[in-house]
């Protein structure tokens, strides 16, 4: 499916890339070394995952190694969505560890809270704002969904608000959607200077970065653990795998997530009078409500940055550089973009990119150890890892550092995802729970495959 003349000078990468200043590449790995504690993994979790390392470790010696740039996979891809969650949400909280709800959320709204307070320590300019998310909804049973979201929600305490006719095009205007509920405590960042932020701050606290050092293998050693790089091996008494959806270098991971590909589109800038013919005055992010669903926000110049939908699986778990393109995805993307927004029909597209989700059977990352407790990993953040990969992060460094805490504890964390089969079953799985999926988008009614799935706690999410 070709994509139209609104992608002619779209450029295929991330808009992101462009606000960040050129970084000086830290140099690979050349020499054999030593260190306290490795960190595999330049994304958000990892950065995290050095940056809190030190606060606890003030001597001690952290090394980060990148297969290849800090920010290159899912942390500089993303549409930047900063979630008071680390469950996928409360809904999700409620459905899969009910005892642990009240927890769970309260854990997530400390997380987010301490996200801000970190980057305000670290001088870290992310462009976080903490203006909010409209959920809105096409269709009534979708509306009925939000209703039932504000009950959840309100059971903890959490602020929302519903929204119908003038009081919903006081926030947004669109012929699709009839129903929204807003919530006031959602943030957005800018995830490029988020990893740029986070990078350099682990460098101005003395941290060792090596990009372009992919790590090959993992050995047990009486010391720690051994870690084999292309041109030198690196000893550490502890390691932290922060991966996210590549290939996991622990054979007990492998079947734990798959790679999915998601696409995003985003506009040239809008002027002031096209903002206002959609009613989108103020700085919140938006989000549709079906299982296919839609992620859109405004950069700081007011692009409309529109993502989802689209959830690509490849045969085999593939991730060929190749496939984070998809004219197939980006015209989809174009034309549901063209029912929300009829009156910017004219308006261009400047970046058109892809990603790779690493989406557990769960719908939220899970964490455990490895090696004698050497080794601590998390991963499955489904999507929703901008601000969980910082609590994850916290969790790996409690469970290298032997400690039972309050995020240890939790189900969520301690429990190992139901794994995925091996194909040719599992691209035929994932293809059946979405052609349900859609269905319940079109008819409200949700199949008795999916309320098979729902009673084993296994989920996908678009």
């Amino acid at each position: 499916m070709p994509t139209s003349s609104r992608f002619d000078t779209a450029v295929q990468a991330p808009f992101w890339a462009e606000t960040v200043p050129p970084q000086p590449a830290c140099p690979a790995l050349s020499a054999e070394t030593s260190c306290d504690l490795a960190v595999i993994g330049g994304g958000f979790t990892g950065l995290w995952c050095a940056l809190k390392a030190r606060e606890r470790h003030p001597d001690a010696r952290i090394v980060v190694l990148e297969a290849s740039h800090c920010g290159n996979a899912a942390s500089g891809r993303n549409g930047g969505f900063c979630a008071p969650s680390i469950s996928h949400g409360v809904s999700n909280a409620l459905a899969r560890w009910p005892k642990q709800a009240a927890t769970l959320v309260r854990l997530g709204l400390d997380n987010l809270d301490g996200l801000q307070e970190d980057l305000a320590h670290y001088g870290i300019d992310a462009e976080f704002e903490r203006q909010g998310k409209l959920n809105v909804a096409a269709t009534p049973w979708q509306a009925e969904g939000l209703e039932s979201m504000q009950v959840a929600y309100a059971r903890f305490g959490i602020e929302t608000t519903l929204l119908e006719g003038d009081a919903l095009r006081e926030r947004f205007a669109s012929p699709k959607y009839a129903t929204g509920l807003f919530e006031p405590n959602y943030a957005l960042v800018n995830p490029g200077k988020l990893v740029a932020g986070l990078r350099q701050a682990c460098l101005a606290q003395g941290i060792d970065i090596h990009e372009h050092t992919p790590v090959t293998a993992l050995d047990r050693t009486p010391q720690g653990v051994r870690l084999t790089t292309p041109q030198a091996e690196l000893g550490a008494s502890r390691v932290a795998m922060a991966t996210n959806a590549a290939v996991p270098l622990l054979k007990r991971l492998k079947m734990a997530v798959i790679p999915i590909f998601d696409y995003t589109l985003v506009t040239e800038p809008l002027s002031d009078a096209q903002l206002s013919a959609i009613g989108w005055q103020d700085r919140h992010g938006i989000s549709d409500t079906g299982n296919q669903f839609h992620y859109f926000r405004k950069t700081a110049d007011n692009r409309i940055l529109w993502g989802g939908f689209d959830a690509i699986y490849h045969y085999g778990s593939r991730q060929d550089e190749a496939l984070l393109h998809r004219p197939e995805s980006y015209a989809r993307l174009e034309a549901n973009f063209s029912d929300a927004f009829p009156s910017l029909a004219d308006v261009d597209f400047s970046h058109a990119w892809g990603g790779i989700i690493d989406t557990s059977a769960r719908t939220t990352f899970f964490a455990g150890t490895a090696l004698k407790g050497r080794l601590a990993y998390a991963m499955g953040f489904t999507g929703q890892g901008v601000s969980a990969s910082r609590f994850a992060a916290l969790a790996m460094l409690d469970m290298l550092d032997g400690q039972q805490t309050e995020r240890t504890r939790l189900g969520m964390l301690r429990r190992f995802p139901v794994p995925f089969p091996p194909e040719p079953i599992r691209s035929g799985a994932v293809r059946l729970a979405q052609r349900h999926l859609a269905l319940e988008d079109r008819t409200g009614h949700r199949s008795l495959f999916l309320k098979t799935l729902d009673r084993f706690g296994i989920g996908f999410d678009s």
